[in-house]
């Protein structure tokens, strides 16, 4: 019994120490690490190679700190900083604590210092919100996004960081029903806007 436990221990974290290589090693020889990949409202973003790859912490020159270069949360921070002129009171947390799972829909975010929609929600979302996207198995950070476009049937998202071989801009749909407009994607959580 002791030998079968030990096996298992062993199982778990070689496989646990692969999964941390394999998000870190960028896959994409098409593409390097810093690259700029794509822009939005004159705003960079750039190619991060492994989702878990880390380059360094992105500072202001008055110490406003943007985030991991290259991760989700610091193009989503930068991007806002940069094309909203907005500051967050709370300059840290990874992109599953953007959304604060104590509010209701429509109500204020001190953290962020924006408005918190819920998924769904009687509001419709907009150019520039932030969507939030729940953690998954492989990911327990969560994930988060801007809104680049939004039509009656979808809303298009601009994201830094969805991995070595995802595009930057992805197509949700999106639906009204019952006075509820419901972005189609259940790792969706909500969003933050203006």
């Amino acid at each position: 019994m002791k030998r079968i436990m030990l096996i298992f221990v062993v199982s778990i974290t070689v496989f646990y120490c692969l999964i941390l290589l394999v998000k870190n090693i960028n896959w994409n020889r098409n593409h390097s690490v810093g690259e700029v990949v794509d822009t939005f409202n004159g705003v960079k973003i750039y190619y991060n190679g492994g989702v878990s790859n880390s380059e360094g912490r992105n500072l202001t020159e008055d110490g406003y700190n943007i985030g991991v270069k290259y991760q989700c949360v610091e193009f989503v921070k930068r991007y806002y900083y940069e094309y909203l002129h907005h500051r967050m009171p709370d300059t840290y947390g990874n992109a599953i604590d953007y959304y604060d799972t104590t509010l209701k829909d429509s109500m204020y975010n001190t953290k962020r210092n924006l408005i918190q929609f819920s998924n769904p929600s009687k509001a419709k979302p907009k150019e520039n919100d932030i969507i939030i996207f729940d953690k998954t198995i492989f990911n327990r950070y969560g994930h988060v996004a801007i809104v680049s476009k939004v039509e009656d049937s979808l809303i298009e998202i601009i994201q830094q960081n969805p991995g070595p071989f995802a595009c930057s801009r992805e197509k949700i749909k999106l639906r009204k029903q019952n006075n509820f407009w419901i972005i189609d994607n259940k790792r969706i959580l909500g969003r933050l806007s203006k």
